[in-house]
């Protein structure tokens, strides 16, 4: 009778070193994987060959002058929104508030721009609003930061739930201002009035260019983003080499808030030219997820908005030719985020696979053995019992 001990089949282990050409293997793989599964689920809602979901999906990205500004615009936009949250999440603070502090931003501008616009020159109305969105923004981001730096608070939580608080505050405003209103505040004066759709694009795109360079400088160089890095690693160290943790925190929740009001201003006066509780439309969200894909390199959260946009715009033409409805888009990148991942695991573990081994043994030929074992030793006793006696 043998008694066995089944272990499983495979377990995880942590890779120690991973190269990034690997890495980065493993990611395109995953991409291409992603755009096969959702030609894949297309073909199957629509009984259209694959070719359909192809031709709209480059069409609604590059199909148009129109659509490659657009495709851009909103990289640009996700861009900033994914470098606004990233010194937070450096920090170890896991700030999910992104969306309520974009959101009050782009109020402190509304309400500047409602109340001063075509009473003041416009340039003293943008100036203004600017500021009112930086403060907004800033307010909505410290309050999170002075609780969990007084009274170690979860900031996720708290955060999670500001954003809530954040759009019905931007509801209020506007039904205070325009009680039958639709829920959006459209504002004819007072806002940044370039020549064209084009040009406002621009605008976004170049200041998420600088942003991106400048967050890569302040995180990789600065005082400051070093001291972010040190306690987000361990806060009890950052405080043994004497580092004002709580100080660290508040500065960098008071950036992030700043980042997010010019979010929210430009959003408002620069692109929409209103205000709605759907201005931010989830960008606050989606770049969370941006910002942690990327491992907080803000050079390759381009390329992660890139695709995130990429993907919406290219199935939100699928899906509009092919009568899908609005949840088909979401649909498209929640299976594009699966995918990608579901490649940090593969790229952080490797699977080790392990057979059944017998640890036990068989009793009845143990028993068979310790017989053997002691007639051997009998048999050398008197072996050397006999070679004493011949010696004497």
């Amino acid at each position: 009778m043998f008694k066995t001990k089944r272990e499983p089949l495979f377990h995880l282990t942590k890779r120690t070193e991973v190269k990034k050409r690997y890495a980065w293997s493993i990611r395109v793989s995953a991409f291409v994987l992603s755009i096969l599964v959702c030609a894949i689920v297309s073909t199957i809602l629509t009984d259209k060959p694959m070719g359909f979901f192809f031709k709209y999906l480059f069409n609604g990205t590059f199909g148009t002058p129109r659509n490659i500004w657009v495709l851009f615009y909103e990289t640009a936009v996700l861009l900033l929104v994914a470098l606004a949250v990233t010194p937070c999440f450096k920090m170890r603070f896991w700030n999910i508030g992104g969306e309520g502090q974009i959101l009050m931003g782009a109020l402190g501008c509304g309400v500047v721009i409602h109340f001063m616009g075509g009473k003041s020159p416009d340039g003293l109305v943008i100036f203004v609003s600017l500021l009112s969105a930086f403060a907004f923004g800033i307010a909505w981001s410290v309050i999170p930061a002075l609780f969990k730096a007084k009274w170690n608070t979860n900031e996720t939580l708290l955060t999670l739930m500001m954003n809530y608080i954040a759009i019905c505050l931007v509801e209020f405003f506007i039904k205070s201002v325009i009680p039958f209103s639709t829920g959006i505040l459209t504002f004819k004066e007072g806002f940044i009035n370039l020549s064209s759709a084009t040009s406002t694009y621009t605008l976004v795109i170049i200041m998420a260019a600088i942003m991106t360079v400048l967050m890569w400088v302040y995180l990789k160089f600065s005082k400051h983003g070093y001291e972010l890095t040190v306690v987000g690693e361990s806060e009890k160290t950052s405080q043994y080499i004497g580092l004002n943790t709580k100080g660290v925190i508040v500065r960098t929740l008071v950036l992030c808030g700043a980042l997010c009001g010019l979010i929210g201003f430009l959003l408002v006066s620069n692109t929409n030219h209103a205000i709605g509780s759907n201005t931010v439309a989830g960008r606050g969200f989606t770049g969370l997820l941006v910002s942690w894909l990327a491992q907080f390199n803000p050079f390759a959260m381009a390329l992660t908005s890139f695709l995130v946009v990429f993907i919406t715009n290219g199935s939100s033409q699928v899906g509009n030719y092919a009568r899908l409805g609005m949840a088909y888009p979401q649909v498209m990148t929640g299976i594009f985020f699966f995918f990608i991942i579901a490649t940090e695991f593969f790229i952080n573990y490797k699977i080790m696979f392990k057979s059944k081994k017998v640890v036990g043994h068989d009793v009845d030929n143990n028993k068979e053995s310790a017989e053997q074992t002691t007639n051997i030793t009998k048999d050398e006793s008197m072996l050397g019992e006999t070679v004493i006696k011949e010696e004497i």
